[in-house]
């Protein structure tokens, strides 16, 4: 059996204008209500697949790796790793996950694979027994980032993932890894971070797109709208565009990892335009195999 979990980490506020690109606000604001400093509510979710005996992880949210000023400038919710009480909600720890899979390592999905941040301590990994994928252009855009986004990176992490001898790099191409088996393949993007990883996985009665920050939520289904933070916005609405087609004959759910309100949704296009249909909450142990819509 393939079971799917929607699995909570720490949450943020960040600014509503660069979550929206050129959208203005007057169009954003319907979707995202503003604090009282323009920023808005979004969640940092990580997708738990169980596969047998298996467990794998994809991303792992902020987590509390910020020291307590830099917690507060990048709007971190919680003071508490909120993915660690999650994983335990479900009756795991971070020792029980096998494989964790990142679509990229900017710090919002690859954060919490870090411990909490203790004065005068070095940064360290969690997740002492798992492998960790990550697509190799995503992997060197990390290791070697532009000035345009170095803020987004943990200068620490691609070293600690190199010295954990776990780490395993998918080429842009690929669209199958051995160390996850059939039932997983691959897709590759470039228009929010060059080599940015996702995953389908792909149960008898049910799929799940990995949709990172392609789309962040149900807002960003609707193809012109982008994030301030997307390096190349023209070419991700080109990669949504030729997406999307294929995820709505296959009625596949896209999984959102930002969305407060929605963890995944499938497509619907009415007059030439895509719009989210089927919104589903979080789900626990959602058997893919199974069940075409969660159990209630």
């Amino acid at each position: 059996m393939l079971k799917a979990s929607s699995v909570h980490g720490n949450s943020q506020r960040l600014d509503g204008g660069a979550m929206f690109g050129n959208a203005p606000r007057a169009l954003w604001s319907r979707w995202a209500a503003p604090d009282e400093v323009n920023r808005v509510a979004l969640a940092c979710r990580a997708l738990l697949v169980e596969d047998g005996a298996r467990r794998i992880l994809f991303e792992t949210g902020i987590g509390t790796f910020f020291a307590p000023e830099l917690r507060e400038r990048y709007g971190v919710v919680e003071s508490e790793h909120v993915l660690l009480e999650s994983l335990a909600k479900l009756g795991l720890s971070d020792r029980d996950v096998d494989v964790v899979v990142l679509s990229h390592l900017h710090f919002d999905h690859a954060g919490g694979l870090l411990a909490p941040y203790r004065a005068g301590k070095e940064a360290e990994l969690l997740f002492p027994r798992a492998e960790f994928v990550v697509g190799r252009t995503a992997f060197e855009r990390a290791a070697h980032p532009h000035l345009r986004d170095r803020a987004s990176y943990i200068p620490e992490l691609p070293g600690l993932l190199r010295d954990s001898g776990r780490l395993h790099l998918i080429e842009a191409d690929d669209d199958r890894s051995s160390l996850l088996g059939p039932g997983i393949a691959f897709t590759t993007t470039f228009g929010h971070t060059p080599g940015m990883l996702h995953a389908s996985v792909r149960g008898a009665q049910a799929r799940l797109f990995f949709a990172a920050d392609l789309v962040p939520g149900t807002a960003w289904v609707h193809l012109p709208i982008t994030m301030g933070y997307d390096r190349y916005p023209e070419r991700l609405v080109d990669e949504k565009s030729a997406l999307f087609p294929d995820l709505l004959q296959r009625e596949e759910f896209l999984f959102f990892t930002h969305d407060p309100r929605v963890a995944a949704a499938r497509l619907q296009q009415k007059a030439g335009r895509f719009t989210p249909s089927h919104e589903l909450a979080d789900f626990d142990r959602w058997d893919l195999d199974a069940e075409p819509l969660p159990a209630v």
